[in-house]
């Protein structure tokens, strides 16, 4: 028995680091000391990784976790499945999905998706990905590692897994052309072909490590979350529901700068906060990178990222790390086209030029739009936005809406670039209504200290 450890915990084109293989054979010890069924000598069946896994993966992923074992061989070809998982297919089909290249994971992933050899049709890659995206969900949740953010009160499966699964499929490529919606379903897709999808979109890796390091309660310490789930931070959360969903989160987050992924807090919800331009301004000028969400009448969920701190004044702001996006009825992300530098706008009070909210494109002609007069705005792009290469981003191009949502991301800005407010910045109209006054400010460089909110959730 000693001599067997010996040699597993030398199999050949495994990439754990000792202490990783130590974990991975007592794993398969455990599992191997609990089968009941019928299988190979010293292997175990689905029945007792099912046992193990219990309900922190969906009854489908586990499945698929099994079948992508017991069908590897050593040389990394596809084989016909044998009667049971041995120690050298658990060790090397693990290696490969937490530590292997896009090839390796590709192997591993077809046999995932079929025990068959040869091809499989787009259809059966694309019902795979909605089970490994529904899964990560699934195990986040399980194991209470959302960091906050809970799903959206609905019945049935959330609709960002298809919204999801659909995007990240959007940068395969069969023959010859990306797949779009559900057509080229039908099409032949290769090992060649998952390999170059693993490759070009690398929320595939991350989504088969959070599900098989969650779901297997294996080699857990090692994976960092916090670049994947950000910390959710509301002040007196309560009931609070946001627009977003984890699955949305996550997707947004990763087209983040690297230092913004691990927090966001709320800087405003109309919600809370009250449909009042002047309170959106008051609450997330100054404030570091943001977020901002919408969600139109007709259900479309929408908005763009900030790059800078918002500034209320009559010119265009920002850089080329802003962008819009778009989270239903489909996902995705529009950045800079470099045709001009309309990133960010943000007016209040002028009577020449427009007062309100605004990314990309003109005046009178937003990629996004959130009129001063609460509640309305347009999202213009005939055909796309100058700016971003956005579509229309709403349901209708003059649309209303009673959400809507900022987040700050990342770590707050310091003092000197947040500064310090009065009521006049906070209340915008009332600065507005002195100056036509003609009366002057006497408060300011008089600041009191900023009430640092403190954000639990």
């Amino acid at each position: 028995m000693g001599n067997s450890r010996s040699h597993a915990g030398k199999t050949s084109g495994s990439q754990f680091l000792p202490e990783e293989q130590a974990e991975v054979e007592r794993l398969f010890d455990f599992l191997v000391s609990k089968d009941s069924a019928e299988t190979s000598p010293r292997s175990f069946s689905l029945q007792a990784l099912k046992s193990h896994v219990c309900d922190a993966l969906p009854p489908e992923m586990v499945a698929r976790l099994y079948e992508g074992m017991r069908s590897g061989s050593p040389a990394g070809k596809v084989q016909g499945p044998s009667s049971g998982v041995s120690r050298e297919q658990f060790t090397l089909s693990l290696s490969h999905l937490l530590k292997g290249n896009a090839e390796e994971k590709s192997v591993v992933i077809l046999r995932m998706i079929s025990a068959t050899e040869g091809p499989v049709k787009a259809r059966d890659v694309w019902k795979f990905t909605e089970d490994l995206v529904g899964a990560v969900v699934h195990v986040l949740s399980h194991r209470q590692e959302l960091r906050g953010w809970a799903q959206r009160k609905a019945a049935g499966p959330p609709a960002t897994v298809s919204l999801l699964a659909a995007e990240l499929l959007s940068e395969m490529t069969l023959q010859g052309k990306r797949l779009q919606g559900h057509e080229g379903l039908d099409h032949d897709c290769d090992r060649a072909a998952i390999e170059d999808w693993v490759f070009k979109v690398p929320h595939v890796a991350m989504f088969l490590s959070v599900v098989t390091r969650g779901g297997l309660c294996i080699l857990h310490p090692s994976l960092d979350l916090a670049t994947l789930v950000p910390e959710r931070q509301v002040e007196h959360a309560g009931d609070f529901e946001s627009i977003l969903d984890p699955l949305s989160v996550i997707y947004l987050n990763s087209h983040l700068g690297q230092g913004q992924r691990h927090r966001w807090h709320l800087l405003f919800s109309s919600q809370r906060h009250g449909q009042s331009f002047s309170q959106l301004c008051g609450r997330i000028t100054h404030r570091g990178p943001c977020l901002t969400l919408l969600e139109d009448h007709d259900g479309h969920v929408f908005g763009g990222f900030a790059s800078h701190s918002w500034e209320v004044k009559p010119q265009f702001q920002g850089n080329n790390k802003c962008f819009l996006f778009s989270i239903s009825p489909r996902m995705a992300v529009y950045t800079p086209t470099g045709y001009n530098d309309h990133y960010m706008y943000l007016n209040h009070g002028q009577q020449t030029i427009p007062n309100g909210l605004g990314m990309g494109g003109q005046y009178g002609y937003f990629g996004l739009w959130v009129d001063s007069d609460f509640g309305k705005g347009h999202s213009k792009a005939k055909p796309t936005c100058t700016t971003y290469n956005s579509p229309q981003l709403s349901a209708k191009e003059d649309f209303c809406f009673e959400k809507m949502e900022v987040w700050a991301v990342g770590d707050p800005p310091e003092e000197s670039e947040q500064g310090r407010k009065s009521i006049l910045d906070v209340d915008p109209e009332a600065k507005i209504l002195l100056e036509a006054t003609g009366r002057t400010q006497h408060s300011v460089g008089l600041r009191a200290a900023p009430d640092h909110e403190d954000f639990m959730e």
